[in-house]
């Protein structure tokens, strides 16, 4: 397995339309919080499938949340932090819409 390769790059949410500028650690969008599975590894740009990730809960992990993901063509979960940048209403509506596990 390799280790995390920074990639910055902006994009276009393909579930919001909203454009978001990369810093190298952005994988999902802040208004949305959805991401692409387009990593096998993280910063890879590896994977081949391609579908749309979606949030599907949010747990706390300190200062911090963390997002867990569900591709919906493969089924695959990964999880991610919150950032600075992240859409904290986004962050509350996903917790209390999907399973909100604080203080894991």
């Amino acid at each position: 397995m390799k280790g995390f390769i920074r990639t910055i790059e902006d994009f276009n949410c393909a579930h919001c339309g909203a454009v978001v500028h990369g810093n190298g650690y952005t994988n999902h969008c802040p208004k949305c919080l959805w991401s692409r599975h387009v990593d096998n590894n993280p910063g890879d740009r590896a994977a081949t499938c391609g579908g749309m990730m979606r949030p599907i809960s949010v747990e706390s992990d300190g200062a911090r949340f963390v997002i867990t993901h569900k591709c919906e063509i493969c089924g695959k979960e990964k999880r991610q932090r919150t950032s600075d940048e992240d859409d904290m209403n986004a962050i509350i509506e996903l917790s209390q819409n999907n399973s909100f596990i604080f203080g894991k």
